[in-house]
């Protein structure tokens, strides 16, 4: 099958080509010589393979450097880079990010910021509320309008139409504030569509939508194109959800816009803990198959989480061996 990234190099040596034909013979050769050096390192596939950079490392270049030359990737996630959140890079940060994801011939498949990751004002506080190490994230409620019109501007230069929110922290009791967070949620996709951009709302364990039933009660609420599901199969066996095959079986297929894949296992002594990409709750293979067969095409990013191998580097390259694997069995890169 033809691969979006086969087609982006592809029209990528075209434009080497060009650049050729219209200045030094040398450095049009350069140029296409290294336009086929990132086609052959990327690996075709029916999904746009991603990797969320700092799970590998807060040092962007060499992230890049693994993605592309180790794991053969075309895409990549942005979060917290240089230790910093991605919302709070400045003009400098945000053009050298750009020089360096381009020097690789990469694509961002999304913005994955942090917005509407806090308390629900007015509501008790909690239990998992905003912590100062989420991410380089400490922002509040007030300045939420603030990170979503950052987040739009940092798609627009780094050249992606998906933003990834959350559905603030979790609540023993949303109902008194449900109507008013659906309201927000609303308010934000409408301002997304506006620009040609994509809220992909991911269900996160510790927030309000975090389960398979969760993520269908959200998608209903805020109807719009330009609000979708940030699928995370392992964030919902967070929950003890029967994620997959089961929650995903019950999901709108033409609402999810976004995959994160991680994996979860029940420890010992009861509930929930990461695990690594080839064990756990989650059958990938078959979760892969699954997209594929209901027309999913978008982005799967690996979100490690587990950190089983020591450090986040090598916890990483241990689950992308395993999500490589999980992906070739299901016929997909």
């Amino acid at each position: 099958m033809a691969s979006d990234y086969s087609r982006r190099a592809f029209l990528t040596t075209l434009g080497a080509v060009a650049a050729a034909s219209s200045g030094s013979l040398a450095a049009g050769r350069s140029v296409i010589a290294a336009s086929i050096r990132s086609a052959a390192n990327a690996t075709p596939s029916a999904f746009k393979v991603s990797v969320l950079t700092d799970e590998i490392s807060q040092d962007l270049g060499h992230a890049l450097e693994v993605a592309t030359q180790e794991f053969g990737l075309g895409w990549v996630e942005l979060r917290e880079l240089w230790n910093k959140n991605i919302t709070r890079l400045d003009d400098k940060e945000i053009a050298e990010a750009k020089r360096l994801i381009e020097g690789r011939q990469l694509r961002v498949s999304a913005i994955a910021s942090p917005v509407f990751k806090v308390d629900w004002p007015g509501a008790p506080r909690s239990p998992f509320g905003s912590k100062d190490d989420s991410y380089k994230a400490d922002f509040v409620f007030a300045q939420q309008d603030e990170v979503l019109e950052r987040s739009f501007e940092l798609a627009r230069r780094l050249g992606t139409d998906h933003i990834r929110i959350f559905d603030f922290w979790r609540l023993d009791d949303p109902a008194p504030y449900r109507a008013a967070m659906d309201d927000k949620l609303r308010q934000a996709a409408d301002k997304a569509a506006k620009l040609g951009l994509v809220l992909v709302l991911e269900n996160e364990y510790a927030c309000n939508t975090a389960t398979s039933a969760e993520s269908i009660r959200t998608l209903d609420a805020v109807r719009s194109r330009a609000f979708k599901l940030n699928w995370d199969p392992g964030n919902a066996g967070m929950r003890g959800d029967a994620a997959f095959p089961d929650g995903y079986a019950r999901l709108p297929k033409d609402r999810i816009g976004h995959v994160h894949c991680k994996n979860v296992s029940r420890k010992a002594g009861g509930g929930f803990e990461w695990s690594e990409m080839g064990t756990g709750l989650i059958d990938w293979t078959a979760q892969f198959r699954a997209l594929l067969k209901d027309g999913y095409h978008g982005p799967v990013t690996l979100e490690t989480h587990w950190r089983g191998a020591g450090t986040p580097e090598a916890s990483t390259r241990v689950a992308w061996t395993s999500m490589k694997r999980q992906l070739q069995e299901a016929r997909a890169f």
